[in-house]
């Protein structure tokens, strides 16, 4: 198909191509709901071993401090992410009298490490409410430690916060701005096959070129009238 061909077909089904899309963004402009905003909190931890834990004769005791923290901090980043640190800390808030819904906090902590730093994370409709979960991961990372990790014979490992813990809104994401023109552009790419097939399936002939790629002589024309 030639360019010329492509451009009377816009200009012949314009309307085609243009109601899909419009159908679209007014629809997605109907159902548009902004989204609610969301604030994130982060605290960097360092841990170490307990203090009750004796140094293996015969090494470097500095050298392997470094290493049994990193291990402890890496296994501190599991349990974070886990089921159980969630219910805790939810336990931890309940006592503080802000009991949170059974469940909320399953996708709302995670964690990371950056070998011996430990970073604890929240995203939090409510910022105050953030800023306690925060605070109640802290407590339970410090006071529960020992319960869950049998390797330190009963000890609690040494957590220690680097920061403060506060929290602060989150950006809308790119998803949500462009929810509406991304509904327009589907429309509009639909539009678009349809006019195609209109044109394909178009039983009438409308210009001398129809005829002359059915193989018809064309014996006169008469020009549409200028307006």
């Amino acid at each position: 198909m030639e360019l010329r061909d492509l451009l009377l077909i816009l200009r012949r089904w314009w309307w085609l191509i243009l109601l899909p899309a419009v159908a679209a963004g007014a629809y997605g402009v109907a159902t548009y709901h902004p989204p609610a905003t969301l604030y994130s909190g982060s605290v960097r931890y360092t841990a170490g071993q307990p203090a009750g834990l004796a140094d293996t004769a015969g090494y470097d005791p500095n050298y392997y401090r470094w290493l049994t923290s990193e291990y402890i901090v890496t296994a501190l980043k599991d349990w974070v992410r886990t089921g159980s640190f969630a219910d805790r800390v939810g336990a931890e808030m309940a006592s503080q009298g802000t009991p949170l819904a059974p469940g909320a906090l399953g996708g709302a902590l995670g964690a990371d490490n950056s070998r011996s730093i430990l970073v604890v994370f929240v995203t939090w409709p409510d910022p105050g409410q953030a800023t306690a979960i925060l605070n109640a991961a802290t407590t339970v990372l410090q006071r529960d430690n020992a319960l869950v990790f049998p390797q330190l014979g009963g000890l609690a490992a040494v957590v220690q916060p680097l920061d403060a813990p506060s929290a602060g809104p989150i950006g809308t994401s790119l998803r949500s701005r462009l929810d509406i023109p991304l509904k327009a552009a589907l429309g509009l790419a639909l539009g678009l096959a349809l006019a195609l097939a209109a044109h394909y399936l178009d039983p009438f002939v409308r210009t001398r070129r129809d005829l002359e790629q059915l193989n018809l002589p064309v014996l006169g024309e008469i020009p549409r009238p200028r307006r």
